[in-house]
């Protein structure tokens, strides 16, 4: 019983460091110490207790002071709300306007298809009324038309452009 009472004994006093002595840290990182703390004394050292109630009384009164808004702080909190409500709206009516924008060009690009439709039908329709066979007997038999001949025919290149405009000259050969 001694015996356990001396390793017990030993064992704790191995637990207990003295104050001075240095503790060795594993790792890469090192752990915060806790700072010392001091037993409060009241009784020992009145100033100190004084200065602390001041301080709570300050304290005190700058949060009081904190909570309280004063008049230029309000004015330019005011100001501040009423520009971020304009560009709210603003942000708002732009938008608006540009969907009015966007259903006006559906609208417009869906008349546009009708109208490209109703010309195709119409110029398919024109094309199928005409008959070329009896356009070309009435031009030989009635009009007495007849085809060019080789001779008759005269080619030239255009160098400037692709096309050629109805009243330019034709150059001279």
């Amino acid at each position: 019983m001694a015996a356990t009472r001396a390793v017990q004994g030993r064992m704790a006093h191995r637990m207990e460091r003295p104050s001075h002595a240095q503790v060795y840290v594993y790792g890469n990182t090192v752990r915060r110490l806790e700072p010392e703390r001091y037993p409060s004394e009241p009784s020992q050292n009145p100033q100190r207790k004084e200065r602390h109630r001041v301080d709570r009384n300050t304290l005190r009164r700058n949060q009081e002071k904190a909570l309280q808004v004063d008049l230029p702080y309000l004015a330019v909190l005011i100001i501040a709300a009423c520009f971020m409500l304009y560009i709210c709206v603003s942000f708002l009516h732009i938008q608006s306007e540009i969907n009015s924008r966007m259903d006006n060009i559906k609208t417009m690009e869906r008349q546009l298809e009708t109208l490209k439709s109703e010309n195709d039908a119409l110029e398919t329709s024109i094309n199928t009324s005409v008959d070329l066979d009896y356009v070309y007997r009435v031009a030989v038999e009635d009009l007495g038309m007849v085809y060019a001949n080789k001779d008759q025919v005269l080619l030239y290149n255009k160098t400037e452009s692709e096309y050629v405009r109805q009243n330019e000259d034709i150059p001279k050969y």
